[in-house]
């Protein structure tokens, strides 16, 4: 009889490790989830550029904004998240590969304001290669003089997908400029509650005051250029998130603007901010709802959205990785800028990489402060 119930304690014997092993993992998992207070005081550090003087009015300046995918999505790379198979870059090569090419796009484009998004600075996903000190810092030519980093992903060791786990990874938003940046902080935006908030990152934005002058010297009342850095949320269950979100951006960003300030935005908005992406490009399906318009209703007086966009030649900002890219992937426009109304826009467009090294394209806006 022992020997015919041996199996039987055996059998439950794993079951009841394996539940234990899963148990403490939840735990693990919930336990090291924390988000960083809002408010923080972001640090403005110095890069190899010597920088472009001061940033004044009515002459021509450029922004640009990319989000790099922590140097994993080559052309023909599919994400896990996205319904595709991978949950990595590829080796350590691939992510000096990819960051190199973006930073090769970014030195075509020549901005005076760069917004990056997805830079990892440790991770799993990307060798623990520290993307930011280790690449972008040596690559950025000599074009900025300073540059903030604001922390938005600090994951505990994700065990999925199993034969590849994505692992622990800490992320988040670049702002580099040609001009002197005084002081920045970093602002904390809502998420969802419960479980849901374990798969999205700690969302926030940063925002970079710029001193202004007039070619006569300082202006007077000390008015400044507000920059903002966003990558809004994308997996979500619950589509007020992201309006919430947009909401506290509008009306900080409407603060300054009544102060005197002159404000940009930029960043990865994860809406569709053609608000017709299916419509201009010609591929939709049921399956790709995550990239919604923005309601014309949030947009307060004295804001406004700029989409970039060639009518001549429209290129996506962003191509679903649940494949390598192709003709038929879908693609759609989430890349994109805020500007208040003292701000004069000359032109805004994307910059067409192909996603070689990303799956988004950079975009670009080039503008006037009056």
């Amino acid at each position: 009889m022992k020997k015919k119930r041996l199996p039987l304690k055996i059998c439950l014997g794993a079951l009841a490790l394996l539940l234990v092993v899963v148990a403490g993992y939840v735990i693990y998992v919930f336990a090291a989830y924390y988000r960083v207070e809002d408010n923080q005081i972001l640090d403005v550090v110095p890069m190899n550029g010597t920088g472009r003087g001061e940033l004044t009015v009515n002459a021509v300046c450029r922004v640009a904004s990319y989000n790099i995918g922590f140097g994993a999505y080559s052309s023909d790379y599919s994400f896990f998240m996205d319904g595709g198979k991978e949950s990595r870059a590829r080796s350590p090569q691939a992510v000096n590969d990819n960051i190199s090419g973006a930073m090769e796009a970014v030195n075509a484009i020549g901005p005076q304001l760069l917004l990056l998004q997805e830079v990892d600075v440790r991770g799993t996903r990307s060798y623990h290669i520290n993307e930011l000190e280790d690449l972008i810092d040596n690559k950025a030519y000599g074009l900025f003089r300073n540059r903030t980093f604001a922390q938005n992903y600090d994951s505990p060791y994700l065990f999925w997908p199993l034969n590849a786990p994505h692992g622990a990874n800490k992320a988040g938003m670049v702002t580099c400029s040609a001009f002197p940046i005084t002081s920045a902080v970093r602002r904390q935006l809502p998420i969802e509650d419960g479980i849901m908030k374990l798969v999205d990152c700690d969302r926030c934005y940063s925002v970079q005051r710029i001193p202004m002058t007039y070619e006569g010297g300082p202006e007077p009342d000390g008015k400044e250029l507000v920059l903002y850095n966003l990558h809004l949320s994308a997996y979500t269950s619950d589509g007020k998130i992201a309006e919430e979100q947009l909401e506290m951006l509008f009306s900080d960003m409407l603060s300054e603007y009544r102060k005197g300030n002159y404000t940009i935005a930029g960043g990865d908005f994860n809406k569709d901010i053609l608000g017709n992406s299916e419509e201009v490009f010609g591929i939709s399906g049921p399956e790709y709802t995550w990239a919604q318009p923005i309601p014309a209703e949030l947009v307060p007086e004295g804001m406004r959205i700029v989409a970039p966009f060639d009518e001549e030649n429209p290129v996506p900002s962003c191509r679903n990785a649940d494949r390598a890219y192709g003709p038929d992937n879908y693609v759609v426009t989430v890349d994109g800028f805020i500007v208040s109304g003292n701000v004069e826009v000359v032109e805004a467009k994307v910059w067409d990489t192909g996603f070689r090294w990303s799956d988004h394209n950079p975009v670009y806006m080039d503008f006037v402060l009056r």
